[in-house]
Order: structure tokens, then C-alpha cells, then sequence
């Protein structure tokens, strides 16, 4: 059985260098690919690939979001994230989503090819320091999940503006704005601003930018 391949990756290089180790493999064959997640979704449409490799920090569209609806629209399309981040966040989220795997780009090529054939036959595939950390996630107690807007104004918190100044950037009034802090701070177990913005950004939920 021949394997069609998407690579959905930012950086011309990568798919270049990709594409060229996967044209030694009789089994593997690229069919397509994409510089960001609405494009891969294009691309999927076209050439229906039976594995996706896919970055996650993409413009336009993000790996995650892209896995997301590639698996609505194309169950049957397997996804295997190969990617340089191995936060706990970022693991969650693709798994979340629906990726069947999750290697890092550092992955030797032999492994990444017996990754990509077992993606086909639909067998999940995690690197080992990602599994090693998906368990501890798995097994650490739930925290309740930030809204939208609690991040939004973490994120003006963490760029050291006041409550008035993120009142006037949301368009809400400072009472809103300590309401949305009071529950985000109660969600990540902490009393202030500052162990907020810690430990969101610890828990991945927040990027310094």
C-alpha cells in the first residue's frame, strides 16, 4: 500500500527537507503541501491524503485549529503532529483535537518513518517524552479551564497594564474587568495579578510575546 502524505509546515525548508527524506521510502509518498493550517485544509480536499504531518505554530491558521476541522470534515484522515514545542498545553490541545500522534522534529528519520505507517493503520504514535508528559498531565488534578476573556485580560496583565487601561481596551467597565481577575484567579488557585500571570504562564495557557 502506497501512503499519501500532506506536510503542512511554515518554513519552506522543513517541507523541502521532509519531502526529500520521504522520497527514499517506496511506501511514502508526498501528495501535497501547505505553509498553514487553511491551506492544509484545502489540500486535504484535494488530494485526501491518508496521513497529514503537521506543524502547530502556523500563521493564518494554527495546527490545532487545523486538526480540528480536518477531523470534522475527513475522519478517516489521520494527523501527526510534528513539531519543536513540547509543553504540556500544546500536547493536550493536539490530542484534544484529534491527532493520532505527536513527534518532535528532532525524531531520527527510521522512527518518523514507522510513525507515519502506523498513523495510516489509524495506531497512535507518541515520542516518549512527550507520552512521559502526556501521563503526568493526564494524572495531575484538574484545573478549571480559563475563558476566553479571562486570558484576554491576563494577557493585558501580563503586559503590565492597569484595570482601567484594560477596561478601555475591552470595551467594559473596571468592575468587569476585577470580576473577570477574581474568577481567573480563583480557577488557578492564586490571590494577585502577578501569581496569575505565573501561573498561566506555567500551566501554558499564557505566551510572553
Amino acid at each position: 500500500m502506497t501512503i499519501r502524505v500532506l506536510i503542512v509546515d511554515d518554513h519552506p525548508v522543513v517541507r523541502d527537507g521532509l519531502r526529500g527524506m520521504l522520497s527514499g521510502e517506496e511506501d511514502l509518498h508526498v501528495v501535497g503541501e501547505a505553509s498553514n493550517g487553511l491551506q492544509a485544509l484545502a489540500e486535504v480536499g484535494r488530494c485526501q491524503p491518508h496521513v497529514v504531518l503537521m506543524d502547530l505554530r502556523m500563521p493564518v491558521l494554527d495546527g490545532v485549529s487545523a486538526t480540528e476541522r480536518i477531523q470534522a470534515e475527513h475522519p478517516g484522515i489521520r494527523v501527526l503532529v510534528l513539531t519543536t514545542y513540547d509543553g504540556d498545553a500544546d500536547i493536550l490541545r493536539a490530542v484534544e483535537a484529534g491527532a493520532t500522534g505527536y513527534l518532535l522534529k528532532d525524531t531520527p528519520r527510521e522512527e518518523l518513518f514507522h510513525a507515519i505507517r502506523k498513523a495510516a493503520r489509524g495506531e497512535s504514535v507518541l515520542a516518549p517524552a512527550v507520552a512521559a508528559r502526556l501521563m503526568v498531565a493526564v494524572r495531575a488534578p484538574v484545573v478549571e479551564t480559563l475563558t476566553d476573556r479571562e486570558l484576554e485580560v491576563l494577557r493585558h496583565v501580563a503586559r503590565g497594564a492597569t484595570n482601567k487601561e484594560i477596561a478601555g481596551a475591552l470595551f467594559v467597565s473596571e468592575a468587569t474587568v476585577k470580576t473577570h481577575l477574581i474568577h481567573a484567579f480563583g480557577k488557578l488557585g492564586v490571590d494577585d495579578r502577578t501569581a496569575a500571570v505565573v501561573a498561566a504562564l506555567q500551566r501554558g495557557l499564557l505566551r510572553l510575546e
